[in-house]
């Protein structure tokens, strides 16, 4: 069964371009032209990856990702925008996006990124009804069940996007070792080009230390190493 993608975008060409391509490399094609249609639609095609404009009628891309995630859905969402402001890229991520691409943007990158996004989270979903006690213990009061993609702190379940779950997964399982962003952006976003998107791997630690530590502005288990990188700390 071919993966499915819903488009998001009210310019008729670029929707019709996006669609084109992405339907020629296999994948299963919806689109919406406005924010409260995509909502809608989502609910009924259960996409494996949304591609979404955040200039929109109706609902802007920042609340129709913000709706998805209120929904517990942790679907890969990638943002695209022709803005080139860093706080509009900024209250993307903060809104639960994964990524985004800026417009003008080359198909080559659209479908480089489609596939690095799904290739990671094309497994079947885990079974949300995992116990808290088939946990293992990483650090302090952290616990994460791998075999339910679920992370728990004092026992209470936290709720992580996609990415968060991959960025303190991968670095849970390497205690203690520095990772630069560009690595990071390597080994847990899978892209081979980095450049200014290093700024992404900044928003997910801090939106992941606001998850899982007491103290975010004092974290005592993603430190950051000063002109090195990001680290998960066990003493």
């Amino acid at each position: 069964m071919p993966q499915k993608i819903l488009i998001v975008e009210d310019d008729s060409n670029i929707a019709e371009l996006l669609h084109l391509y992405l339907e020629r490399e296999g994948y299963e094609i919806q689109s919406a032209p406005d924010g409260g249609k995509a909502v809608e639609l989502f609910r009924s095609f259960l996409p494996d990856l949304v591609l979404l404009d955040i200039m929109l009628p109706k609902m802007i891309g920042f609340d129709v990702c913000s709706a998805l995630r209120k929904e517990g859905d942790n679907v890969p969402i990638l943002l695209l925008t022709a803005r080139e402001e860093e706080d509009d890229k900024v209250r993307g991520l903060e809104t639960g996006a994964d990524d985004y691409i800026t417009k003008p943007f080359s198909m080559r990158e659209v479908i480089a990124r489609v596939e690095a996004n799904i290739r990671r989270t094309a497994m079947s979903a885990p079974d949300r009804g995992a116990a808290v006690d088939s946990a293992m213990p990483v650090a302090g009061d952290l616990a994460i069940n791998t075999d339910s993609h679920q992370v728990f702190r004092a026992g209470k379940a936290i709720d992580l996007t996609q990415r968060e779950y991959e960025l303190l997964t991968f670095l849970a399982s390497h205690p203690n070792k520095v990772y630069s962003r560009v690595d990071l952006m390597e080994q847990v976003w899978n892209y081979g080009y980095v450049g200014d998107d290093v700024r992404t791997v900044d928003v997910t630690v801090r939106r992941l230390r606001e998850k899982i530590e007491a103290d975010p502005a004092s974290p005592v288990y993603i430190l950051t190493r000063r002109g090195a990188g990001y680290y998960f700390s066990v003493t």
